[in-house]
């Protein structure tokens, strides 16, 4: 397929008009023209600071009239293959590459990403599990509206870069959540996340009110594709350069920056998983594996087993593959309890357009 520019039809407005003002302030201009970086202030009142902020980076780069896009990472903070491109791109990107608007933010949820946590270490928040948010709630709360309220009904996309972080590591693949009460909109999820170029698409069905930022796009009807790009708590650098050459593939077919130079996209295998594909811990104990990221896999096979080095008269427990398919994601810590996720498999998707 090719990623040259395509025009197509300007979505719908943001439908989202009754909700508080963000308290979150931005210390930029984000409707000036050319580059800007700066902060979003969280404001933040503790012992040590009464009247405290947290200072989340933010990028704004406008140049004329053209598709706008809102590129996020860090909103788990443990995933990092997405805060390294993101900011590598903020380096590159100037304002005369620019058609159109691209606001960027490298640290979407500041204070886990600056721990290094999946949660906030401030309110055990999971941003993707917070939509929309509320003005006066907790610092991710807050985070959320801001993002839902303030920033999306900017844009005519999100691009929302995410990994395996410390607890999962995923073969890298772009994302799309199916939301059955989507309205159509400018973009094809499909053909955007062949764009991106990564090896696998993971299409994936929406649930209503869990709070993903997949939902909060559906309320300001818009699309939102996402990455699972490596993991392990690391950078894999060969998945850091897809992300930014599949960030900048995705940019060039809405026209915002020129396609020169750009390699052409891998051949992407749309896959789908299901819920009995995910494999969970049933006991305490140390995990090993018996399978490698990309393997074939039947229903019945052996998954691993769980060992109890504490308590040696107990026999090690295997563990077994409830379906059939293809090891998309593992978890690279040996230590685990009831209820962690160890494996999930994925199978080609019945959509699958050229």
């Amino acid at each position: 397929m090719s990623c040259a520019h395509h025009v197509m039809k300007q979505g719908p407005p943001s439908v989202i008009t009754a909700m508080a003002k963000s308290r979150i302030t931005v210390d930029i201009d984000l409707d000036r023209q050319g580059k800007h970086v700066g902060f979003a202030r969280l404001p933040h009142s503790v012992n040590r600071s009464a009247y405290g902020w947290l200072p989340i980076p933010i990028v704004s780069i406008k140049n004329g009239i053209g598709r706008r896009v809102l590129l996020l990472s860090g909103s788990h903070g443990d995933e990092y293959e997405g805060q390294v491109a993101t900011t590598r791109l903020v380096h590159e990107f100037q304002a005369h590459q620019i058609q159109g608007h691209l606001i960027i933010l490298p640290m979407t949820n500041y204070p886990a990403a600056l721990a290094g946590m999946r949660t906030s270490p401030l309110d055990g928040g999971n941003l993707n599990r917070l939509y929309p948010g509320r003005a006066d709630g907790s610092p991710s709360e807050m985070i959320a509206h801001f993002v839902e309220t303030e920033l999306m009904p900017r844009v005519d996309l999100v691009l929302d870069i995410h990994s395996g972080g410390s607890s999962l590591n995923y073969l890298p693949c772009s994302t799309s959540v199916v939301q059955p009460d989507a309205q159509n909109n400018a973009f094809d999820p499909v053909t955007l996340m062949k764009c991106f170029g990564a090896p696998y698409g993971l299409l994936l069905k929406g649930k209503s009110g869990i709070g993903s930022i997949s939902e909060a796009a559906t309320r300001n009807n818009i699309l939102r594709i996402g990455t699972e790009v490596g993991g392990r708590g690391w950078i894999e650098r060969t998945y850091r350069e897809l992300c930014e050459a599949g960030i900048k593939r995705v940019l060039a077919y809405l026209g915002i920056i020129k396609a020169e130079g750009l390699p052409s996209p891998s051949e992407t295998l749309l896959v789908e998983t299901l819920p009995e594909d995910y494999v969970y811990a049933h006991a305490h104990g140390l995990f090993e594996s018996a399978v490698h990221l990309g393997d074939h896999v039947k229903q019945g096979d052996l998954a691993g087993a769980i060992y109890f080095p504490s308590t040696l008269q107990r026999a090690p427990e295997p563990v077994y593959f409830e379906s059939s398919g293809m090891v998309l994601c593992e978890r690279p810590q040996a230590m685990c309890e009831v209820g962690d996720c160890l494996l999930h498999l994925a199978r080609p998707s019945s959509t699958q357009r050229s």
